[in-house]
């Protein structure tokens, strides 16, 4: 099993260096990810050396398109979500640009971190419909809240590699259950149940043996593809579509 855990974490390793670009535009160099974004583009970020270190930036992306695309983030309780989703990948907001500074030592982990953060935060506050008032993480909350499943929210992991994975929700060990990690999805597709799993498997073994992975899928807008199920599954996380939820609350609760 650790042999399969390991080829697997040095395939990704592969894929994620040959699927990267570098482009110097000016003083900042421009690193494309082989992550997608919802518009099927290629994630990119922005580096530039200052006095022996480095500072990695999104240029205000992310957030500028979700805005643009009728998604505000000017409330306080999303302006709470945003930073809390910032905070526990260690990344800054100034202005609209997501930033994060790295010595040549840990450069990989903060890249790592703000890429993460960009489809994060993507992936929370996306709204099919613009003016649709709730998220999909608040109503997740709001879900568990009603069931009195005890949870702590946004909880940072060090994986295997190294690497910082933030969950969105631990239910600790009882009496009945193993320590349940929940991850919300709200675009579930290859690129975000990629992340998930990649996240899990290198989570998974500084974690008790027993522990279990959980995604919940929003499916209230567009049904999920079977090739999502399969790959959280053969990751060993497992999938719950929305629609299925009250089917998974007993074991949450428990």
């Amino acid at each position: 099993m650790i042999q399969d855990i390991q080829k697997l974490l040095d395939d990704y390793a592969v894929w994620l260096r040959d699927k990267t670009l570098l482009r110097q535009v000016q003083d900042w160099t421009e690193i494309t990810t082989p992550y997608l974004d919802r518009h099927n583009d290629y994630v990119q970020i922005y580096a530039r050396k200052s006095n022996g270190a480095y500072m990695l930036t999104d240029d205000g992306y992310t957030i500028e398109d979700l805005e643009q695309s009728g998604c505000k983030l000017n409330s306080p309780k999303r302006q709470d979500l945003l930073r809390m989703t910032l905070n526990g990948f260690g990344v800054q907001l100034h202005g609209d640009a997501l930033e994060v500074h790295a010595t040549p030592d840990n450069f990989s982990l903060r890249k790592h971190n703000l890429i993460q953060a960009m489809l994060a935060v993507n992936d929370m506050f996306y709204l099919a419909v613009p003016m649709v008032a709730s998220l999909f993480y608040e109503d997740v909350v709001s879900w568990l809240d009603l069931h009195d499943v005890r949870y702590t929210p946004k909880v940072k992991f060090s994986g295997k590699t190294g690497y910082d994975h933030l969950f969105d929700f631990v239910i600790p060990k009882s009496r009945k259950q193993p320590e349940r990690i929940v991850q919300s999805i709200n675009r579930p597709n290859r690129d975000t149940a990629q992340a998930v799993a990649f996240a899990w498997i290198d989570t998974k073994e500084v974690r008790p043996s027993d522990s279990k992975a959980i995604a919940l899928l929003n499916d209230s807008e567009i049904a999920i593809s079977s090739s999502v199920t399969d790959a959280l599954t053969n990751y060993d996380v497992r999938p719950v579509p929305w629609s299925k939820r009250e089917e998974v609350w007993e074991e949450l609760a428990a």
